[in-house]
């Protein structure tokens, strides 16, 4: 028998999702009959608006042709738009539609950084930053924020001491995922100020900008003054819009060199969703306040309840998030990776429910860290929250004292 060559050593390193590496213990409970609470991925279940799902429906060409490498010209007029009603000024020909916010990513790390170098990110963060990384030959390199501090930034000092002469980008996500913290306008100034004076770029992931809750507002990067320059703007539809599988983004950035050297990667993959596009068109032009007041009206709603029931329990550990639509909380064990899939594989509640949780520790780079974390996505309604919250509590009292 011939001997079975082996994967390059970069399809190795690229880990696996924490978000998705439990489906399979979670496929096995539902076909064993229990009803699973998925409370580990940022799937809204908010209705996807009509006009969008409409215009793809009546799509009405004979052939579905290559579309403009870059995006078609009426969709980034709709998002140049979009932007400008928020109060950021970006024109058309400083955008590029790409494959989701995924390739938004992906694109500009590869536009500021080459293997080797290293991008900055604030841990906890969205764990597939790790796998775009990988992928890349890129270093993420880790600054830590704690439950303590509510996860925003730490001291100037700390972060400028992190910066190497192979340092070429400052990540961020605000609001965040996965602990739901919006950064200050004053926390933007300092990382734009860092940012200059390193000569390095800041890549800023905006995806759950109108997820705020209270009196918490969200600042753009590309509203921050001085950042013309250096700040890459990424961003998708998929929560605003309910579309996750839409797969439609874009990039915004003042900075000429950067939109050149991302449009030649953009002709490689020759063009994004063509039918998505038409669809996105018509739900950028929909009654929008209305649609998305509604829509976080009704996460915020979710965020108070969740946090309600999780102040009921022993042990647990949580700061209020002030945007997108997950928590990042500490539990009363020691992995939470192996609570979790007991979660799945041993406990039911009376009614024959469980709980898909996402394990914390793949959402840091620092080995050790957020073993005994977790994070939730309250994309349920109300009511399977509250019932989801109870078999995680019933759950961590019989886990404490299994034998």
């Amino acid at each position: 028998m011939s001997k079975i060559p082996s994967v390059s050593s970069r399809a190795q390193r690229v880990p696996p999702s924490p978000i998705r590496k439990l489906v399979p213990f979670a496929d096995k409970a539902i076909k064993e009959g229990a009803m699973v609470y998925r409370l580990n991925i940022g799937q809204p279940d908010i209705a996807t608006p009509k006009q969008m799902i409409d215009a793809m429906r009546n799509f009405d060409l004979n052939i579905i042709a290559y579309g403009r490498s870059d995006g078609e010209p009426q969709l980034k007029r709709e998002f140049s738009r979009y932007y400008q009603r928020n109060g950021i000024d970006i024109m058309e020909d400083q955008i590029i539609v790409t494959t989701g916010g995924s390739e938004a990513i992906t694109f500009a790390m590869s536009a500021c950084a080459s293997p080797g170098e290293e991008i900055l990110v604030f841990e906890p963060f969205y764990t597939n930053y790790n796998g775009f990384a990988s992928l890349l030959g890129i270093e993420l390199k880790p600054i830590t924020t704690t439950i303590d501090d509510g996860f925003h930034l730490p001291p100037a000092d700390k972060i400028r001491q992190a910066i190497t002469d192979r340092t070429r980008a400052i990540l961020i996500c605000t609001p965040n995922n996965p602990t739901g913290v919006v950064l200050s306008t004053d926390e933007l100034l300092t990382l734009t100020e860092i940012a200059n004076d390193a000569n390095i770029f800041i890549i800023s992931d905006e995806v759950y900008r109108e997820f705020c809750y209270g009196d918490t507002e969200h600042t753009s990067i590309l509203q921050i003054y001085n950042s013309e320059s250096n700040s890459i703007l990424v961003d998708s539809i998929s929560k605003r819009f309910s579309a996750c599988g839409a797969r439609i983004g874009c990039i915004a950035s003042r900075n000429e060199e950067v939109l050149s050297a991302i449009i030649r990667m953009a002709q490689a993959r020759l063009c994004p969703p063509v039918i998505e596009q038409i669809g996105t068109i018509a739900a950028l032009r929909i009654p929008f306040e209305e649609y998305i007041g509604s829509m976080v009206s009704e996460f915020k709603a979710r965020r108070d309840v969740l946090t309600n029931e999780l102040k009921g329990i022993d042990g647990v550990v949580f700061r209020e998030p002030e945007g997108a639509f997950y928590i990042q909380v500490k539990l009363p064990v020691e992995n939470s990776e192996d609570f979790a899939v007991w979660m799945l594989t041993d406990y039911r509640s009376e009614h024959n429910e469980t709980v898909m949780l996402a394990p914390g520790a793949g959402f840091y780079a620092t080995e050790g860290l957020g073993l005994n974390e977790v994070r939730i996505a309250y994309v349920l309604n109300t009511d399977d929250i509250k019932r989801a919250i109870n078999c995680l509590r019933d759950g961590l009292c019989l886990y404490k004292n299994r034998t």
